[in-house]
């Protein structure tokens, strides 16, 4: 209790001299998490919500209209719609919906909670690292009395249990290009039937994603320009083509489909600011961006993955599609252009 009346002078000091800084960088700035600065407000703005976040997650289409957002560091990703047909296998958990549309991990989720910042209704999860896994916000057409029973029901007994954070982040280490067996990777990948088996062929092989990118059969992962993404996105926007955008933080990839329409260039931020969809996208933190063709049952998939410098993934664009139907021709012959024109 001592050590959170600590962090509570100091967050509520630091808010005093930084109030348009954000939580979670401030957290950065504290040498904290985002988690443990949220905690601190629990019986005042913020309440305690137990861990059955299946059931939360399940109880969420009563309230109607919200907006989900997932982000990275270096990528925000916010749409609006309603939690419908939320299912789950073991911790693996879905919600397919034109407009919320989630992948969910759950191994990775550890705490929950309810938040109202100054009117602003809230239900935010957290990973073990105390960093934001998802988070689910009213909007002015949102079912208040919904929200305020869904909290009551999920309301943690204990409101002062600690949090346990585990801040040890793990980065995989590459091995030398010389000890992977490259042309069998390259053999297993023009032998893919389905880009879920992306993840298996590098794991098979030992490789890091951007390493299995450099070492990709011929003509099947090209490096192209931030210029050329952004192009690609304006093209998207000019024309009227429907594209999907994935997201990901440890335990939640949110995914929209559809239109990107009103493009904006804030300082280092290049933005999607749509009425259902935004994205924000921190185009210093780009390390390298590739084009990348991946075959499957349905022909090849044609995708464009944005990295950090550490290898990590911030986002991707792919054409609309879905599995059984071969991606938009229109998309494929756009980013191929726009990827030639800037080698």
């Amino acid at each position: 209790m001592e050590k959170i009346m600590g962090l509570k002078s100091l967050w509520e000091a630091f808010r005093a001299e930084n109030p348009k800084v954000r939580i979670r960088d401030a957290a950065k700035q504290l040498d904290t998490t985002e988690a443990e600065l949220l905690a601190t407000s629990t019986g005042e703005t913020v309440t305690r919500l137990t861990n059955d976040f299946q059931e939360i997650l399940k109880s969420v289409e009563s309230l109607g209209k919200v907006m989900a957002l997932t982000r990275n560091d270096f990528c925000v990703h916010e749409r609006k719609g309603v939690y419908k047909n939320v299912t789950f296998s073991g911790p693996m958990g879905l919600a397919v919906n034109p407009d919320i549309d989630l992948r969910l991990f759950m191994m990775q989720w550890s705490s929950a909670f309810a938040v109202d910042e100054n009117g602003r209704k809230s239900l935010q999860f957290f990973g073990k690292d105390g960093e934001a896994i998802h988070k689910i916000y009213l909007v002015e057409t949102s079912d208040v009395r919904a929200y305020n029973t869904l909290v009551k029901a999920f309301t943690a007994a204990d409101q002062e249990e600690p949090l346990l954070i585990q801040k040890d982040k793990k980065v995989a280490e590459e091995k030398p290009d010389h000890e992977i067996d490259v042309a069998a990777f390259q053999e297993k990948w023009l032998n893919l039937q389905d880009t879920h088996e992306f993840h298996g062929l590098l794991r098979k092989f030992g490789v890091t994603r951007t390493q299995g990118l450099r070492l990709a059969p011929e003509g099947h992962a090209v490096a192209i320009t931030k210029e050329s993404l952004k192009a690609v996105l304006h093209k998207a926007s000019e024309t009227d083509l429907e594209i999907m955008v994935f997201t990901g933080s440890a335990g939640c990839i949110q995914i929209h489909t559809g239109l990107v329409k009103n493009l904006l260039q804030t300082g280092p931020w290049f933005n999607v600011m749509d009425p259902d969809f935004n994205m924000h996208l921190r185009e210093d933190a780009i390390a390298s961006v590739w084009l990348v063709k991946k075959p499957t049952a349905d022909g090849i998939v044609t995708s464009i993955e944005v990295f950090d410098q550490s290898g990590e993934i911030i986002v991707q664009f792919f054409g609309k599609r879905k599995p059984g139907i071969p991606e938009n021709e229109h998309w494929r012959l756009m980013v191929n252009e726009i990827a030639v024109i800037s080698r």
